[in-house]
């Protein structure tokens, strides 16, 4: 049968059955940021869709990832305000938290997010739900909630899932992962984090500030992509609130105890209420038959190409498990390239040099395509530009002058890289993301016109830095001098 094509405000064309099959153009498994993506895009450009989804509508983000742990982070600069009015002569008592109802604000956000990812919706927009574990029983064969499918092409989009350490103890002791700690009614008396990476460095930060004691342990750095300058900006301000830190820890064992838990590090024993497992991601791969579908795999996730096809020509992956980086924005990205690709037969590539990255601590760390590490490894002719936030002025009226601006340069003043560390960096991000993308040079940043007083203006004196040795350099003096004693 035929559907009218498809209109933002009406269905798309309708999966069909036949020979007791259902068939569509698309067939998505996940339904989280990415898999929604792919499936709202294709249906209302008039593709037969079919999404198959085995937990929550929403996948981790909406859940148990980014929305929650953004809105706990929201409640726990809440407390922070309290706390530091004094700095600016409003001084009050110290915040009273109620942990019960921080909990009831998260999850109240995921509700009122939750229908924009709802079944209701996307069948709205003509995509056929299947709310049940998806499986390949061949190259072009998917089965489901007792119903066969089959497509013209697949998208995996089944995201990844907490990596649990090989520590020893560790599985016979209870722990928390980012799929159950926003789960947590009572404040923990005192919260063992294990990694230092951004998931595990933000709820350290938050759930100290909303009143318990938290003891963060990491077997390397804290946060080692980013760029040591910054980095240390962020260690110092979770230690001056009261984060416990060690670093280059070697844990020997976790075990229960008779307060909650108890790691042993050497000749140390850390004693706490509640264990924190936030130790990297792994990709979901287990269970959906990608044998039987000729679908090549690791351990880091399913391999694809520059094109996010797998070895099977039909089926594409996208997202965590596509094994590249693990960012609700990638899906996005990804599923915007899918898209092209599988309904329209656009060649699309992958391009991470504009990648960016926001760690949402305060202050937060934003960053944006090459450290100076990764240009210097991948051979560019290397500059640096550094300005520090407490020569801002709104920093300053704001008190919030922890903070810097680092730019990466290459041949000829290009933007290869810039990170942020200040508050809300990640909304300053977006200059050097779309600078880097566009392979601009420092001068257009430096010649911009930046609204004061705003903490963007960090961005446009670190670019004017630039230019400083020559603009201010014993040449110019001469010119300008020569040109006064002819000038009108």
């Amino acid at each position: 049968m035929t559907d009218p094509t498809p209109s933002p405000t009406s269905p798309g064309r309708r999966p069909w059955r036949k020979d007791g099959v259902l068939n569509a153009d698309l067939c998505i498994i996940g339904a989280g940021s990415g898999g929604l993506s792919v499936a709202a895009g294709a249906a209302q450009m008039g593709a037969a869709v079919v999404l198959v989804e085995k937990h929550l509508m929403g996948g981790d983000c909406l859940n148990t990832g980014c929305v929650p742990s953004k809105a706990l982070i929201a409640a726990a600069h809440a407390a922070a305000a309290v706390r530091g009015g004094g700095r600016f002569g409003v001084n009050g008592p110290q915040p009273d938290i109620d942990f019960s109802q921080v909990h009831a604000h998260v999850h109240g956000v995921i509700a009122a997010i939750a229908p924009h990812d709802s079944v209701a919706r996307f069948e709205g927009l003509g995509v056929t739900v299947i709310q049940a574990a998806a499986r390949f029983t061949g190259p072009g064969e998917v089965e489901a909630g007792g119903e066969r499918i089959r497509a013209r092409r697949f998208v995996v989009a089944t995201g990844s899932a907490a990596a649990v350490p090989p520590i020893p103890g560790l599985a016979d002791t209870p722990f928390l992962t980012n799929e159950t700690v926003f789960g947590l009614t009572e404040r923990p008396g005192h919260l063992i984090v294990i990694g230092g990476g951004p998931i595990g460095i933000e709820m350290a930060q938050a759930f100290r500030r909303l009143g318990a004691a938290v003891t963060l342990i990491d077997v390397g750095t804290i946060l080692v992509r980013d760029e040591p300058e910054a980095v240390a900006v962020v260690r110092a301000r979770l230690v001056e609130e009261g984060v416990t830190l060690i670093e280059q820890a070697k844990i020997a064992g976790i075990a229960r105890s008779a307060d909650g838990v108890a790691v042993t590090l050497g000749d140390a024993v850390i004693a706490g209420t509640h264990l924190l497992v936030a130790a990297g991601r792994k990709a979901n791969v287990a269970g959906l038959g990608l044998e039987e579908a000729g679908i090549a795999h690791t351990p880091r996730g399913i391999t694809v190409d520059a094109g996010l096809r797998t070895s099977n020509r039909a089926v594409f992956a996208i997202g965590d498990v596509a094994g590249g980086p693990q960012f609700t924005h990638i899906a996005g990205y990804h599923a915007g390239l899918v898209i092209r690709s599988a309904l329209f037969g656009l060649p699309v590539k992958t391009d991470y040099a504009a990648l960016p990255w926001v760690t949402y601590t305060d202050p937060e760390l934003a960053h944006a395509g090459l450290t100076e590490a990764e240009a210097r490894k991948a051979g560019h002719d290397v500059s640096v530009l550094v300005e520090q936030l407490s020569g801002n002025d709104r920093a300053q009226a704001e008190r919030e002058t922890d903070g810097l601006i680092k730019v990466v340069l290459g041949k000829r003043g290009r933007i290869l890289g810039a990170t942020i560390v200040a508050p809300r960096a990640g909304e300053m991000l977006g200059l050097w993301g779309l600078a880097i993308q566009r392979k601009l040079a420092i001068g257009a940043v430096a010649s911009s016109l930046a609204p004061y007083p705003t903490m963007a203006e960090i961005s446009k004196r670190a670019a004017g830095r630039f230019y400083t040795p020559t603009l201010f350099g014993a040449r110019t003096r001469r010119i300008v001098g020569l040109l006064q004693r002819f000038l009108p």
